[in-house]
């Protein structure tokens, strides 16, 4: 039985493209939040806040570089197994 691998291409890179453009979207509905939980926390002034609230800040921090981390490797994961199938 054949297999349509370059319609099957197609829509693995088009939903790829999809699942990119919404997921770096999300990135500025993220920020405004990131940003008021790092004014509320007081993270800008490390050393008046206690180490399980430096390490909320850290973490609050690294939210956005993971976000998109996940987000290309949903794209990538996507694109791949297409290729694989």
């Amino acid at each position: 039985m054949l297999k349509n691998k370059k319609g099957s291409l197609g829509l693995a890179i088009l939903g790829s493209l999809f699942c990119l453009i919404v997921g770096l979207m999300l990135v500025n509905f993220l920020m405004p939040e990131i940003t008021q939980f790092r004014t509320d926390m007081s993270c800008a002034d490390a050393s008046a806040i206690h180490d399980g609230v430096k390490i909320l800040c850290l973490i609050s921090s690294a939210t956005i570089p993971y976000w998109i981390v996940i987000v290309f490797s949903l794209v990538i994961g996507g694109i791949t197994a297409r290729l694989s199938l």
